[in-house]
């Protein structure tokens, strides 16, 4: 009786401890999901809200100057309306387009490129700029909005790429054999706005079903966020497997045989 007394009186402190042990990790580990959970859905709200902030201001201080005081409506009010130099910055855009598309406005958008065009710096400047602008937001152009998979830096080691155009006649004619290239961008982690640019054959880029934005998040996220689009993942693998097995082919090919070897 009286070591069963002890026992029972030994074993009391040991399963208290235990308990105790239970449910200190388990509230602490709540409470860090909860964290977690609160920074997830306030972190990408916090900072779209703070780049489309910066963004609106920014416009409104470079717009503002130019409207007149009389039109402006903090002139009227006791404060300013965030985003109304973005609104006249739209419609302003919008009428020069609108003008532009008439022959009066062509008229003078020609004039204006020839004045431009008789200057050595701002010429090449003006010409540059207005490629790009034309090929990023034309509405039919497709330069960097098609991905494609490229073996880089090394033989089994794949990256994502924008497809841009075919290279010009004077590149064209530098570049060796007679093959078809295409102009690729290989954007880098986690900044895709700085990467490499090079010319490559067509048939060693594998075009993905993927668009620009996902591609981008991808590549942000350092391959965390992958896009779901059901069995194009599947058809990806098959196109890599059958590029791996035409490379370790050509390989084995050029592999110099017992009979070449003196």
């Amino acid at each position: 009786m009286a070591g069963d007394d002890t026992k029972s009186t030994s074993t009391q402190p040991v399963g208290t401890s235990i308990e105790s042990d239970d449910v200190g990790p388990s509230f602490v580990g709540r409470l860090r999901n909860y964290f977690l959970t609160g920074l997830i859905v306030a972190g990408p709200l916090a900072i779209t809200t703070y780049l489309t902030w910066s963004f609106v201001t920014w416009v409104d201080d470079l717009v503002r100057p130019l409207v007149p005081v009389a039109y402006r409506p903090e002139t009227y009010l006791p404060f300013k309306i965030p985003g109304s130099g973005l609104v006249v910055a739209i419609f302003a855009l919008t009428l020069l387009g609108f003008l532009t598309a008439n022959l009066i406005g062509r008229t003078l958008v020609d004039l204006g490129e020839m004045v431009l065009g008789r200057m050595p710096i701002v010429r090449a400047i003006y010409r540059s700029l207005k490629q790009v602008f034309e090929a990023l937001f034309s509405g039919s152009g497709s330069s960097l909005r098609r991905v494609g998979l490229v073996e880089f830096p090394a033989p089994g080691m794949w990256s994502i790429v924008l497809l841009s155009q075919s290279p010009g006649a004077n590149v064209a004619h530098g570049l060796p054999g007679k093959e078809d290239y295409v102009s690729v961008f290989l954007p880098c982690a986690p900044n895709p706005t700085t990467g490499f640019f090079f010319y490559l054959p067509r048939r060693q880029v594998i075009e993905i079903e993927m668009n620009a934005e996902e591609a981008a998040t991808l590549i942000m996220s350092a391959g965390v966020v992958q896009p779901d689009r059901g069995g194009d993942s599947k058809r990806t693998v098959a196109a890599l497997s059958e590029m791996a097995a035409a490379a370790r082919l050509a390989q084995t090919s050029k592999a110099p045989t017992s009979a070449d070897v003196p």
